[in-house]
């Protein structure tokens, strides 16, 4: 069955979408991709007589027109998003759209930029005595936030959080934060995660908001915040020798 696939291209590195993304990338008679934040690098390997449109020009309706028609003349259609799809990626009305049309699809999840992130850290969001959740969430900006997620009442937990699209307001998400965090709490900012031009900023709650602006960083960043960035943990039960588990007895 010929399928319209949605594809997660990952952060940035053409290197971290995934194989099976790639796969329908190579495969694809028209890619339309979000070109305001994946790479063409991400999409290079596309064969020669393959369209590109970018969707960052295009309406919705303008997107699913596009794919529509090419999709009904037999023509293998990959929608390539950035990071993965699922998280501030504008895919459900995409979905809905093609259910509408009855036309079947697929989606293949891709890095997102919150673990890029991570990885670019070398920090782990889960550490045991610390934090066991993390919160994914972004401020209030042109795209309302639901009341009850504000970041003032998400600060609350005192989780991991990673916080997306709000570094241009880096004052506010500070002031938000400081309802509940410690003003010590360790903050960093990673702008264009796994990019060539990689951007990693470390400081506090005190400091992080002059550090971002003193490196002149204002959107596609990442905000990670917690505990987990910096002090002491407990460490993981899966490799306690004192501990059992279903594949090795305690010692």
């Amino acid at each position: 069955m010929n399928e319209i696939v949605f594809v997660g291209a990952g952060p940035g590195d053409p290197e971290l979408i995934t194989v099976k993304g790639q796969r329908h990338v190579n495969e694809a008679d028209l890619i339309v991709y979000a070109g305001s934040l994946v790479p063409v690098a991400v999409i290079d390997s596309r064969k020669s007589s393959c369209v590109i449109e970018n969707s960052a020009r295009m309406t919705l309706d303008e997107v699913i027109e596009s794919m529509s028609s090419a999709w009904k003349t037999g023509k293998k259609v990959v929608r390539v998003h950035t990071g993965d799809p699922s998280i501030y990626g504008a895919i459900r009305e995409q979905m809905d759209a093609l259910d509408a049309l009855s036309i079947p699809y697929t989606v293949i999840p891709g890095v997102s930029s919150f673990v890029a992130s991570a990885a670019a850290l070398k920090k782990e969001y889960t550490l045991p005595g610390v934090s066991q959740t993390v919160i994914c969430t972004r401020l209030e900006g042109r795209t309302p936030v639901p009341e009850k997620e504000a970041l003032s009442k998400l600060a609350s937990h005192q989780a991991s959080m990673a916080i997306f699209l709000s570094v241009h307001m880096i004052e506010d998400v500070v002031e938000q934060l400081l309802v509940h965090y410690p003003i010590n709490t360790p903050v960093a900012v990673v702008q264009r995660a796994s990019w060539p031009d990689e951007i990693k900023v470390v400081g506090t709650l005190e400091t992080i908001a002059k550090r971002v602006q003193e490196a002149c960083i204002t959107k596609t960043a990442q905000i990670l915040v917690g505990a987990f960035l910096d002090g002491p943990y407990e460490l993981s039960k899966l490799y306690d020798a004192n501990f059992s588990h279903e594949y090795r007895e305690a010692k």
